[in-house]
């Protein structure tokens, strides 16, 4: 069995025992674990077989909560894999001040090219779970802004970010390139047509598969919204290249001026992540996430 570390931001299995004891004492004696593999705007942990908890590590997490509780019911009709299904929503307490959720366990592992296997093929799955998410009714969504972290928004509201990230990695990428891909983007054509639904972190860590490498679940709404889909073009360029792009691009069928945008989003995160990176292991995977982008720009 794997020993997994716990007590990250102040949360440990206690915690979580002492909330469901006080709140939801009906699963007060279910077996409260860590996942294997923990996100960072949250903890989770598995409540017996087929519940998970999930609690925010921050302020700037916690208004994701009620939102997913609102909205996931509404999402997961018309997806074509299983969401994240909401079971109750947790108060704070115990010293714990955010609000907190418990929902049904998802079976699957993270995505990776390693588990995937045919990654053409499961790149037609993830743009056919995009398109179905644009599809959804988006009227009373919750518009891009702050609970998103601006994704669905333009991409403009991490100009100043981006610029710094630049100056710091002088002499470690191709600055001068790099800054005329994000220029671009913000010079794109906004999103012309009406507000749709994003999930706003389409990441392997949010991507489920089974043993085939089929995909079998999407989960962490946490950055949802409504707004500009060009955010959840990002896989691009973290996980496809060559054919398995090819299929994507061609298969969630967004205009030339999303995916402008697109290369800005995936830019963005490459720069300030690698412009934070300690480890040399981060460092080349953001810097490969770099020079996809800057190779795919025309």
């Amino acid at each position: 069995m794997v020993d997994i570390p716990d007590g990250r931001a102040g949360i440990d299995a206690g915690l979580v025992q002492r909330l469901l004891a006080r709140q939801f004492p009906r699963w007060a004696g279910l077996p409260v674990t860590p996942v294997e593999v923990d996100g960072w705007d949250n903890r989770t942990y598995r409540l017996g077989d087929d519940m998970t908890v999930r609690l925010p590590t921050a302020e700037g997490y916690a208004p994701a909560v009620e939102k997913e509780h609102r909205w996931l019911p509404v999402l997961a009709p018309s997806m074509p894999v299983p969401v994240p299904v909401p079971l109750a929503l947790g108060a704070p307490g115990e010293g714990y001040p955010f609000p907190w959720s418990v929902r049904r366990w998802l079976d699957g592992r993270t995505a990776s090219p390693e588990r995937v296997g045919d990654l053409v093929a499961f790149a037609l799955s993830v743009a056919d779970f995009i398109r179905a998410l644009r599809r959804v009714d988006a009227d009373g969504g919750p518009a891009a802004g702050a609970h998103s972290f601006y994704r669905g928004a333009p991409p403009g509201h991490y100009d100043d970010g981006t610029r710094h990230a630049l100056a710091v990695l002088e002499g470690r990428v191709d600055v001068a390139r790099a800054a005329a891909v994000w220029e671009d983007a913000l010079r794109a054509p906004a999103w012309s047509g009406p507000p749709v639904w994003f999930h706003g972190d389409i990441a392997h860590g949010n991507l489920l598969v089974d043993d085939s490498g089929k995909l079998t679940a999407v989960i962490d709404f946490g950055t949802s919204g409504v707004g500009d889909p060009a955010c959840d073009l990002v896989i691009a360029y973290t996980m496809f290249s060559g054919e398995s792009r090819e299929a994507f691009r061609e298969a969630v069928g967004l205009d030339d001026a999303t995916w402008t945008r697109a290369r800005g989003w995936a830019l963005w995160k490459a720069l300030i992540t690698l412009a934070g990176a300690t480890g040399p292991e981060r460092s080349d995977v953001q810097r490969h996430v770099v020079e996809e982008v800057l190779e795919d720009a025309p």
